[in-house]
């Protein structure tokens, strides 16, 4: 059976049993606090199993994107290595939320497994949870009956907390789970040993398929354990190693599902599968890797050097450095198996069919990025290496290594590879102690203790009526404190709120909550998942009081002029660029907005100009919002709403037209009720922030008033300082002409200056050893003299060593350089003699192992820095 037979066959089983199929939610997470990527297929539905929310369908099935590479489930370190673990893969799940529970959910898990794809049940294995004392919870005796029922009891495996309790995190839903594993050993190796022997022990053909998990409990920030309000099930199995299975495959990565990318490569690389494992290691890499990096740009995440952007790239990176080592790629690759990625997975995931163009031109950029970065990886390994030799030493020290890793994103493992070529080795415990020492770093920056919900009156959800008002009369449901750094700061939940969470870039309101005998400010309002969450810096005395909360209207009023400008901008954009133009990101709030957006080229000044016209026509139009609410998504789609890519939307959707052939979006913001209130827009700024990714910063109303006055004055200053002359332009033209005049005549003078100076410097080489040898202080204008002259008397002179010192701009520099061929006949490096030296000048400094630059505080130590020169080499 193929894969996309195998994902349909599941999802067509679970729709009989009266499921209801969910498309998957983006592979990036938004709104989740605790999540940087969808790591499991329960998370779209955590709302649901924390009560915060009343699930929509009882019962649901559908396959999850999903990304483990961080946090708590993290496997970056195993993909390739083994035949099972991957970046990027697919979560088939089915879900009950407070409807049937762990009868059903075993019996269809068998029925599907062992009648519908007919896996031979000889090869099947599951485990229950055995109890545990510490959480006085005791053995799953149900889901035991339930299995003894269907398989004989030697095939039931008795499993710890670590592999049969399932948790979201430190805190949160809970419960115990029941796995399922196969045995795909060959039938001479089951004989040997039993299936049941091999049992989560980390065997690379006995492997785990599905778990069962059945959600009881909440697990409180004190470690105790709280009875959900309702029992749910949810199931996850691996699609890829369930494909495995069927297709009774020794490894993931010879199913159909990977084989067209091997296969791929093996063409491009000239290398075959299978025949070296190293190579192999880097052929697995590859093909898992092009899959996260496709699947999360599509969901609009670009490569960056931030927080889930940087996990992306990290990946990028590894993928391109595997192919590098290994399989012989000196230019970009990774992009040219982007259709295989848009053929194979366009049906079910059509985002990466859709952006195509998009993912693969955003990995070549980043390819030809890194491969440079290589580049410049393997000279500094070069300049580092003759230091070593200078000094007689063969190890690379593990601060060095990790500054190669943490600057120039050079991994240890490719350093102590190259190292290994050229007789060296790195000092690898120092880099992991550096390592260790940047985590710790980063933990105490970031580390925060979130407390339990404490609740003050009965929770029956959240009304939000942002839309239509500012203020209300509410009551506090429930508050926690977070602890961090700054101290405490407190969360609460409102049972009917008029702040508008900080959501697709519109940054949230504040405001205050007011009572008989206190003003509370809201400092943010944010989302976690569905829960409208308010930032406080202190509790109200009384948290069961009413409350008058009212929003900041000012704040308010200004952000949505600016985010009702977005809507027009991006609409202009389109029209003066193409249909191609999609957003990548923006920034909604009081002060200015910000739009990314997929193009490939600076606008020009014209460009512009014509979306400011657009824009500006739109607002003095004073085209009236039209609100629709409760849209069914397929109507919305028709009448050609905007949607982004990236964004989950549900069956029913907000629709804000600014007319109808102009604006029509899908919108969960705040607007203006009519184009006119923002009053003047302007762009400020365009340029690119990432391969394909072009930003726009603009303002309006308050802002751009006040931008143009600054212009206007600043126009009157410069008028003023030239005298108000009748052409400003030509004035202008006239002083820049004089300066490019002057400034070619320094020049010529320095150039005089240097000149002399070289002739009465070729006169003071003093001969030692075969090496002419000059060290001497001079005096030059700027630092491009100093290095032109070293050069220029390094190649009058041979073999040289030219070691001098000058006053510059009032600071002190040191230029060392050398004849090549002294850098293996005498171990001499320009980069460590100059660092010798600049101590004496309180600077630092390098360069390559021929010619070296060094600055520094103190101008006193020029002659020290000359003397001590004079000591090491005359």
């Amino acid at each position: 059976m193929e894969a996309k037979k195998i994902r349909s066959t599941f999802i067509e089983f679970f729709q009989s049993k009266q499921h209801q199929y969910v498309p998957s939610s983006p592979i990036v997470v938004k709104n989740d606090p605790t999540l940087m990527f969808t790591n499991a297929g329960m998370n779209q539905f955590k709302d649901a199993f924390l009560g915060n929310e009343v699930a929509k369908y009882p019962r649901v099935a559908n396959s999850q994107k999903c990304l483990r590479v961080s946090g708590k489930h993290n496997d970056l370190e195993e993909v390739g290595v083994d035949t099972y673990h991957h970046t990027m893969f697919e979560m088939l799940g089915n879900w009950s939320f407070g409807d049937y529970f762990k009868k059903e959910a075993i019996e269809w898990a068998w029925e599907l497994l062992t009648d519908v794809y007919q896996l031979p049940k000889d090869r099947l294995y599951v485990s229950v949870f055995q109890g545990d004392e510490g959480d006085k919870l005791a053995m799953d005796q149900e889901a035991y009956d339930l299995w003894k029922s269907i398989v004989p009891e030697d095939r039931i495996i008795m499993g710890s907390k670590k592999d049969n309790f399932w948790e979201m995190g430190d805190t949160g839903p809970c419960g115990p789970c029941s796995e399922i594993h196969v045995d795909l050993r060959s039938d001479a190796e089951r004989g040997e040993i039993a299936g049941r022997d091999l049992v989560n022990n980390d065997h690379p053909q006995v492997i785990e398929i599905w778990n069962l998990v059945f959600m009881q409990f909440n697990r409180l920030s004190d470690g105790s354990l709280k009875e959900l309000p309702a029992k749910h099930v949810d199931t996850g199995m691996g699609f890829e190693r369930l494909v495995r299975a069927i297709q009774m495959k020794s490894s993931n990565y010879d199913t159909d599902l990977f084989g067209p990318f091997i296969q791929a490569l093996e063409k491009k690389s000239g290398k075959t599968y299978g025949q070296n494992e190293p190579n192999d290691i880097a052929f697995r890499v590859i093909v898992d890797h092009i899959r996260a990096i496709s699947f999360t740009i599509a969901d609009g995440q670009i490569p960056s050097n931030n927080k889930a952007g940087y996990v992306i790239r990290r990946i990028l990176r590894r993928a391109v450095r595997y192919g590098y080592t290994f399989l012989g790629f000196q230019q970009p690759f990774l992009y040219e198996l982007t259709p295989l990625i848009a053929d194979y997975f366009g049906d079910i995931f059509p985002e990466v069919r859709a952006q195509q163009e998009f993912i693969a031109k955003v990995i070549q950029e980043e390819e030809t990025s890194f491969l440079r970065t290589l580049d410049n990886g393997l000279k500094m390994l070069e300049s580092i290496k003759a230091e070593l030799n200078a000094k007689n030493q063969k190890v690379i020290p593990g601060k060095t290594a990790f500054e190669l890793y943490d600057t120039y994103g050079f991994p240890l493992d490719l350093t102590s590879l190259i190292a290994r070529e050229n007789g060296f080795s790195v000092d690898e415990k120092g880099f992991a102690e550096e390592m260790e020492k940047q985590k710790t770093r980063s933990r105490a920056a970031s580390e925060s203790e979130t407390g339990d919900w404490v609740f003050v009156h009965e929770d029956t959800g959240v009304e939000f009526i942002g839309y239509d008002f500012t203020e209300t009369h509410s009551q506090i449901i429930k508050y926690r404190t977070i602890t961090d750094k700054k101290g405490d700061r407190y969360q609460l939940v409102l049972d009917r709120t008029p702040f508008y969470a900080e959501s697709g870039g519109q940054v949230g309101d504040t405001g205050w909550l007011i009572s008989d005998s206190e003003k509370i400010r809201v400092i943010d309002t944010k989302k976690e998942n569905d829960l409208i969450v308010h930032f406080v810096e202190k509790l109200p005395t009384n948290p069961e009081k009413r409350f008058s909360a009212e929003v900041d209207r000012e704040k308010r009023t200004l952000t949505m002029n600016n985010h009702t400008a977005t809507h027009l901008l991006q609409s202009a954009l389109r029209e003066v660029l193409g249909d191609h133009i999609q957003q990548r990101g923006s920034l909604v709030n009081e002060n200015l907005l910000r739009f990314d957006f997929s193009h490939f080229g600076k606008m020009s000044e014209e460009e512009i100009a014509r979306v400011e016209e657009i824009v500006n026509a739109k607002v003095r139009e004073n085209i009236p919002l039209v609100e629709q609410r409760n849209v069914p998504i397929e109507e919305a789609k028709k009448m050609g709403a905007t949607a982004l890519f990236g964004e989950k939307y549900g069956d029913f959707v907000r629709v804000i037209t600014f007319d109808k052939d102009f604006s029509v979006e899908l919108c969960g913001g705040t607007h203006v009720p009519a184009t006119a209130q923002i009053g003047l827009f302007k762009i400020t700024s365009e340029g690119s922030i990432s391969a394909g990714v072009r930003r726009v910063e603009a303002i309006t109303s308050k802002a751009a008033e006040e931008y143009l006055r600054e212009q206007e004055a600043l126009v009157k200053e410069i008028l003023e300082l030239l005298k108000n002359p009748r052409d400003v332009k030509k004035a202008i033209e006239s002083l820049i002409q004089e300066r490019n005049d002057l400034k070619k005549e320094i020049e010529t003078l320095h150039l005089e200056k240097a000149a002399g100076v070289k002739s009465e410097l070729l006169k003071q080489f003093v001969e030692k050893e075969g090496v002419q040898i000059l060290i001497s202080q001079v005096e030059l204008p700027n630092a491009d003299s100093l290095k032109k002259l070293a050069y220029e008397l390094k190649n009058e002179v041979s073999p040289a060593l030219v070691v001098l010192a000058a006053k510059i701009e009032d600071k002190p520099q040191l230029a060392v350089i050398l004849e090549e061929s002294l850098i293996a006949s005498k171990g001499w490096n320009a980069g460590q003699i100059v660092r010798d030296l600049a101590r004496e000048i309180q600077g630092g400094g390098g360069g390559q192992p021929f010619f070296a630059t060094a600055g520094g505080k103190d101008l006193s130590g020029l002659e020290k820095a000359v003397a001590k020169a004079k000591a090491m080499f005359l």
